[in-house]
């Protein structure tokens, strides 16, 4: 089941739809780098380019727990 998330990007008002177990990856993002969630995700919607927003969130989140593994 997918939990959404509401953020302001861009002064635009936009939801994320992603797996619970996306979030909680992102969380531990965010905390890693000493951002709120808002400001994490303002981050990936700078740098993911034509990616959609939930794809590009799933791709960091993966790529984190990738890393951690290694």
């Amino acid at each position: 089941m997918l939990k959404k998330r509401s953020v302001s990007l861009a002064g635009h008002a936009t939801s994320v739809a992603l797996e619970p177990e996306f979030w909680a990856v992102l969380d531990r993002i965010a905390d890693e780098r000493g951002l709120s969630q808002a400001g994490l995700l303002k981050a990936i919607d700078a740098d993911r380019g034509r990616t959609p927003l939930a794809s590009a969130c799933r791709l960091l989140a993966l790529a984190w727990a990738s890393a951690e593994r290694d």
